[in-house]
């Protein structure tokens, strides 16, 4: 059965993607992102110095906190001070997804803080937030550079995230909350802009996939991080090509 999406997106269509830079005044780089109705505010800080047991290696560190803000869904999420799984396991994949594009023996022995705040979930957080994070990033180390604190490239290369999945036999590109609350098969795929992958979270919900099937959603989240990235190169076209060595 073929699914009618929202905005009658095709199957291999990532929603509306809005990046807007430099959205908050004191961090040192950050980013409102939009993918569709889910909205996420993006900055980045850092500090001259790492956990202790990198100190002394000369490398550095990437690290994020992420939270959904109250009212970023239908039923009021109330605060609390300690994290969930779920929180734990998307901040994990934040910061291993921009460690993964990153020289840290390059940015010296600091910290660097990504924080990702939910204002408005609809699907695609993490994917929203490792985008994000990206931008800001890429926003701080320039930033640095113009201080003379950075004198070299220091990313490996961009970055790109998506969700794919199998909704009623579909299978279909950047879920959103309607789609992904009736995934059968839910993925979530990071890729280099070389087309390497940095992360692969995939699972099944009442009946298992088969190899074919994730073969094709591969190829499907490919083509979706391969647009994100197209993006990515126009918002940051001013900023990021001494980072890259370029």
């Amino acid at each position: 059965m073929e699914i009618k999406r929202k905005g009658g997106r095709a199957y291999d269509e990532i929603r509306e993607l809005k990046i807007t830079k430099n959205f908050l005044k004191f961090a040192k780089g950050s980013c409102l992102i939009e993918l569709g109705d889910t909205k996420v505010i993006c900055a980045v800080n850092y500090e001259d110095k790492v956990p202790q047991w990198l100190k002394d290696t000369g490398n550095g560190w990437i690290t994020a906190e992420y939270s959904l803000l109250p009212s970023a869904t239908t039923e009021r999420i109330q605060r609390s001070t300690i994290l969930s799984g779920r929180t734990q396991e998307i901040q994990r994949m934040i910061g291993r997804s921009l460690r993964g594009i990153v020289d840290l023996k390059r940015i010296g022995e600091r910290t660097f803080w990504i924080d990702c705040d939910v204002i408005q979930a609809d699907g695609g957080t993490r994917i929203a937030s490792v985008i994000g994070g990206f931008v800001a990033l890429v926003e701080c180390f320039n930033k640095m550079k113009n201080l003379g604190l950075i004198r070299v490239p220091v990313l490996k290369d961009y970055i790109g995230a998506i969700s794919v999945g199998i909704v009623q036999g579909n299978l279909l590109l950047d879920l959103d909350y309607s789609e992904d609350s009736l995934a059968s098969v839910d993925m979530n795929i990071v890729m280099t802009g070389n087309g390497e992958f940095i992360e692969i979270q995939g699972t099944a919900e009442g009946y298992p996939f088969t190899k074919k099937q994730l073969e094709q959603l591969l190829s499907l989240a490919e083509k979706g991080i391969k647009k994100i990235i197209e993006i990515e190169k126009e918002v940051l076209k001013d900023e990021i090509m001494f980072l890259l060595g370029d």
